[in-house]
C-alpha cells in the first residue's frame, strides 16, 4: 500500500477535524501524507515506527503527537535510505534555528 488508507487512530481531532496546534504539525502531517502517495513512503511502516516511536516515550515528558509523528517518518525515510541521516539532521538544525516555522 502506498497511500495511506486510515490515519492512526490517536491522530489529534476535534469534532471529527484533524487538529494541529502548530503550523509545523500539519506540514508534518502533509509531508507523510504526499510521500506515501508518491510512493516514496511505505504508510504500514510509518504507522510501525509510529508506535514504536510513542511506546518508548518518556511518561514524565508532555505529550506532543506530531513530535513522535516526526520521529517515525524520520525513522521510516532513513530506513528506506529515501534520506541521508547527516542531510535530515542539518535540515531539522535550519529548522530549529527558525522556529516560528
Amino acid at each position: 500500500m502506498t497511500a495511506p488508507a486510515e490515519l492512526p487512530a490517536d491522530v489529534p481531532r476535534s469534532n471529527g477535524e484533524l487538529l494541529f496546534e502548530s503550523p509545523w504539525e500539519s506540514r508534518a502531517f502533509g509531508l507523510a501524507v504526499a510521500l506515501a502517495e508518491s510512493g516514496a513512503l511505505v504508510w504500514d511502516d510509518f504507522r510501525a515506527e509510529l508506535v514504536k516511536a510513542i511506546a518508548e516515550r518518556d511518561p514524565e515528558a508532555p505529550y506532543r503527537y506530531y513530535e513522535y509523528w516526526l520521529i517515525a517518518l524520520e525513522r521510516a525515510l532513513v530506513s528506506t535510505g529515501v534520506f541521508d541521516t547527516r542531510a535530515l539532521q542539518a535540515s531539522a538544525r535550519s529548522v530549529m534555528d527558525h522556529p516560528e516555522h
